[in-house]
């Protein structure tokens, strides 16, 4: 019973892990047909809500050109 619980435990994670592996692909190919983002419409706010390092040079929210005095 044992040796037999433990083959469909491992089947069971093999198969996980391949789906796993194969959703990037699985995404990649259907956004070809219809991408998940529309980029002729603006992002919703809480899209562009980011770090201040990985907006700088943002071309849908654009850089922020106002400066910052520094606190110490």
């Amino acid at each position: 019973m044992s040796r037999r619980r433990n083959t469909i435990v491992a089947a069971g994670l093999v198969v996980f892990a391949a789906g796993g592996l194969a959703f990037p692909f699985y995404m990649a190919l259907s956004s070809k047909k219809q991408p998940v983002i529309d980029s002729s419409k603006p992002l919703p706010p809480q899209a562009t809500f980011r770090g201040p390092y990985i907006n700088t040079g943002s071309r849908d929210v654009g850089p922020d050109h106002r400066s910052y005095p520094k606190n110490d």
